[in-house]
């Protein structure tokens, strides 16, 4: 029985989203909805890929209380969509007048156990990265987090091949001070497993 969904993410997704791949969708009751369902999950064949880019939020509260992020692990308060000048950023942490910007990115795309960022041109991820580099320029501390919605990278890269302007951007953050973590997730069919550190490779 084909079922219309709605698909939260930005990105192009065209290594998952192909004919025959197995999807898990969940109901969604709310009034006005075009689509009864949301697409949550693509199964490779061998890894379920969570494709809801909203999720990446709440999995970085998880790695933030599993205490993956060695900045953060002094946090006592976190704030959730801060305006930072004209443009609001994921979260602000805080522990009394030390404060960490924090935006936070969802990567779907993994090539050869390399996880990578962005899968479609970014415009606004590259604003978020400016305005954190600006923030820097200021004293402001400030990190990225990608959050790889699947178990099988061993790394991250940024997608300069994708989105070189990206690229140049997050290469000027982190030459400002911006520190830039990456965290994957084991994903299972609806559910989502413990998190693990892996490499940036800028």
């Amino acid at each position: 029985m084909l079922k219309e969904a709605h698909l939260p993410n930005s990105g192009r997704l065209r290594e998952l989203l192909v004919p025959g791949a197995t999807a898990l969708v969940r109901e969604v009751s709310q009034q006005g909805r075009k689509t009864p369902y949301d697409l949550w999950g693509i199964y490779t064949g061998k890894n379920w890929v969570c494709v809801d880019a909203r999720y990446a939020n709440d999995l970085f509260l998880k790695a933030l209380r599993q205490g993956l992020i060695e900045k953060l692990k002094w946090y006592t308060s976190v704030d959730k969509e801060v305006n930072f000048g004209p443009r609001r950023l994921d979260f602000t942490v805080k522990k009394g007048g030390n404060r960490h910007l924090i935006e936070v990115k969802s990567v779907t795309l993994v090539r050869e156990g390399i996880a990578l960022f962005p899968d479609a041109p970014t415009v606004r991820g590259r604003k978020h990265l400016e305005l954190l580099t600006k923030a820097a320029k200021r004293g402001q501390k400030g990190g990225v987090v990608f959050i790889v919605q699947r178990k099988d990278a061993h790394s991250f890269s940024p997608n300069k091949e994708t989105d070189p302007a990206f690229a140049t951007a997050l290469h000027k953050a982190a030459s400002q001070g911006i520190w830039v973590v990456a965290c994957k997730f084991e994903i299972k069919k609806g559910w989502v497993g413990r998190g693990e550190r892996i490499p940036v490779v800028l």
